[in-house]
């Protein structure tokens, strides 16, 4: 069955002017005709996009799962060189809705040969759960391996119900069993849902819980008659009717005047908790008594019961926490600081809960904060809840925004909020440079590659709005002519210096003779095949290394088709480390907006890293015994053992010609240093390769992509 298009805004028709289309905004939008067709299904994509003189823009479909279109949702197509998209893509089960943006700029353009054919052999999911289906498929063939769906792992992963008795068992021999209240306000709560949650509370297998309600003087009566019904069911609920409406944090407030429990964990009216969500945290409380906060993964839920699109946490991480509130939900909290800090606090409802999980961690300290790998939180999706879109609450996102920089003033941390670039719903921090820049020396070794130098120092001298800076070329070994005229040409400009280095190729030697001696207050290491595109990259770079705990600082490196080259580096990936989001589109936001905001990573690559010179010394830089391959990340985890994070920042991108100078490990003798190089590493660093804090055990180590693995790092039950 073959689907059409339809225009809906900001596209006519144009078929004069030598394309079918024009597109009168940056955002021109067509529906899919009869979309229905496609739940459940897979379908072939094919079009070949011709445009006028416009620049390479994101080509996207954004998909309607059952909680509005975003970007996160949006399925990215691939025009190759000549234009062409040939994709095969599959639909949930839970579809409401496609949309096909082809360009994001104002112009002509034009889809031919445009061909959307339904697969009639792919399976209708609409019939059944898929969970249902991959029971039956697993029951029919027992030997075949799974396909990679949250469905099928939620059955192999999660504890099966008939095992609850026996971990309740065990928690009786715990020497340490807190209470742990539950907060929940309610106003006008659906009552099926309602009932949803209530009964998600009573279901914990942990039995020690109290849930503290208040209701916002609801208007509707069924809401009273719940909650007075579910008071009697278990005297473990408490409620307080409050006699005036007065919104969320004061209703949080109320209900946490109730509460008793040492810890006290966040939940809303129309969601529910896993049935071992309370056991997985007093589990924790076992061996980490202390902490203030313990948050968990997530996902989300349909109004008829379905769950999906888990998100999969890594452990806290600071830069991605001004970025988006990782914390969320499940949300559990030490009842003493909740108190200290004087709790929700009224005029931040939409994002009360980011605003306290900030302060709790500036009265407690990062260090005080857990993380559990498991999903234990399903957020209902409603069309007026935040998880359908942000577009149903605008006014969370100006409240995340304030609640982030009020964060930033109280911890007298220079620096302003803006929109995410890529990712509006969430936050950019841009941190102020001192009056005086602070000096930088950039390091660029080379070999000849006269083309890619001057390539990278006019990008460099032409688009930084950047100024205090000396470019240092380390020529090592060049001996054709048009080289030393390049560096010839140079000798006027005061912040160019060439220094001549003979000696045998040596990554990790060439930049510590430089880096290790240098005045400058901050080094670059740079390659001489990176070209600047964001003219702020060395602002960008340098204001996030000036702050208080921060060693190696990494940009958005992408190659010349503008896919993403560099976003960070995982450990583990590959088989030791690797790249992720590697390919991904420049513009895509990627995993829960993870390639479009900045993070704390466990290394990031020197092909363009900014750190102190005082932590390059306090490191002893590179190792030098690392000729080639993972120099880079040894060293960064070596910044990160002395005490301080690396970062990756999103917001300062560089094309990278990637091995344009010294070629590919594609001789014997390249091949045997990189294989005994990685045994290094490997034998350096031992199980920290496949515990990577910054992301989760739950996704898999042989994809850059951030999909699911059935195999997650972790035990079902400790």
């Amino acid at each position: 069955m073959k689907l059409e298009l339809r225009p809906i805004i900001n596209v006519e028709a144009q078929p004069d002017s030598g394309y079918q289309w024009n597109a009168t905004t940056n955002d021109p939008q067509f529906a899919i005709a009869d979309w229905e067709q496609m739940r459940g299904r897979t379908v072939h994509l094919s079009f070949t996009l011709t445009t006028g003189e416009m620049p390479k823009t994101p080509c996207m479909l954004y998909v309607d799962k059952g909680e509005g279109m975003s970007e996160q949702d949006a399925v990215w197509l691939r025009p190759d060189a000549n234009g062409k998209v040939d994709q095969i893509i599959s639909f949930p089960w839970t579809l409401r809705g496609v949309r096909f943006d082809p360009i994001a700029f104002p112009g002509p353009f034009s889809l031919n040969d445009f061909s959307l054919t339904v697969d009639e052999n792919s399976r209708p999911f609409g019939e059944a759960s898929e969970a249902a289906l991959a029971a039956a498929e697993a029951a029919a063939n027992p030997d075949a391996e799974l396909a990679v769906t949250y469905e099928n792992w939620i059955t192999v992963n999660e504890v099966p119900a008939d095992e609850y008795a026996s971990l309740a068992e065990a928690a009786k021999n715990w020497s340490n069993a807190p209470l742990i209240s539950l907060v929940m306000p309610t106003y006008n709560s659906p009552e099926e849902y309602l009932r949803k949650a209530l009964d998600s509370v009573i279901a914990q297998v942990y039995p020690n819980w109290e849930l503290c309600i208040a209701d916002d003087k609801s208007t509707q009566p069924q809401v009273k008659a719940t909650l007075d019904e579910y008071m009697v069911r278990d005297p473990r609920i408490k409620v307080v009717y409050r006699e005036a409406n007065g919104h969320i944090s004061a209703a949080s407030n109320s209900a946490l005047e109730l509460a008793t429990g040492k810890f006290t964990g966040l939940l809303d009216h129309d969601d529910e908790l896993y049935p071992l969500a309370l056991y997985y945290v007093a589990e924790l409380l076992q061996q980490n008594p202390d902490v203030a906060v313990i948050y968990s993964d997530e996902d989300k839920i349909t109004v008829e019961g379905t769950r999906y699109e888990p998100y999969f946490k890594c452990d806290f991480n600071y830069d991605l926490f001004l970025g988006q509130n990782m914390v969320s939900h499940f949300g559990v909290y030490r009842t003493a600081v909740l108190r200290q800090i004087g709790g929700f606090r009224i005029g931040m409802e939409g994002s009360q809960d980011y605003d306290l999980a900030l302060r709790i961690m500036e009265a407690a300290g990062p260090q005080s904060i857990r993380h559990i790998p498991r999903v234990l939180y399903h957020w209902r999706v409603l069309p007026e809840s935040t998880a359908s879109s942000a577009d149903a609450k605008p006014y969370a996102v100006i409240a995340a925004a304030r609640a982030v920089q009020e964060h930033l003033d109280r911890s007298h941390i220079a620096a302003h909020v803006w929109s995410a670039d890529g990712a509006a719903i969430y936050q950019r921090v841009v941190y102020d440079l001192p009056e005086q820049e602070p000096s930088v020396e950039i390091i660029i070794p080379t070999r000849d590659g006269a083309g890619l130098v001057k390539q990278c120092v006019d990008s460099i001298r032409e688009r930084s709005t950047y100024q205090n800076y000396l470019i240092t070329i380390i020529d090592n070994g060049s001996v054709k002519q048009e080289i030393f005229e390049l560096f010839k040409s140079y000798e006027g400009d005061e912040r160019i210096r060439v220094v001549r280095d003979d000696s045998p190729f040596n990554y990790p030697a060439l930049n510590n003779r430089i880096a290790l001696a240098s005045k400058a207050e901050f080094v670059c290491l740079l390659n001489n095949d990176i070209e600047v595109i964001t003219p702020e990259w060395l602002t960008e770079l340098v204001s996030i290394a000036l702050q208080d705990n921060v060693g190696a600082v990494g940009a958005k490196l992408l190659y010349p088709d503008d896919t993403i080259q560099h976003a960070g580096v995982y450990l583990g990936m590959g088989g030791l480390a690797g790249h992720g989001h590697k390919f991904l589109p420049r513009y895509a936001p990627g995993y829960f907006c993870r390639a479009a905001l900045r993070s704390a990573v466990s290394a990031v690559t020197a092909a363009c890293l900014v750190i102190r010179t005082s932590i390059y010394r306090e490191v002893n830089g590179l190792d030098e015994d690392l000729v080639i391959a993972f120099n880079d990340v040894d060293f960064c985890l070596r910044v990160r053992e002395a005490g301080y994070r690396n970062v990756w920042t999103p917001f300062a991108e560089l094309y990278h010609h990637e091995s344009a100078s010294r070629g590919y490990e594609d001789t014997p003798e390249k091949m045997a240093r990189f294989v005994n190089e990685i045994d290094f590493v490997k034998k350096r660093w031992g199980d920290a390769l496949w515990n990577d804090p910054f992301y989760s055990p739950n996704l898999s180590i042989d994809s850059t992509e951030f999909v699911i693995t059935m195999k997650p790092r972790l035990s079902k039950a400790q």
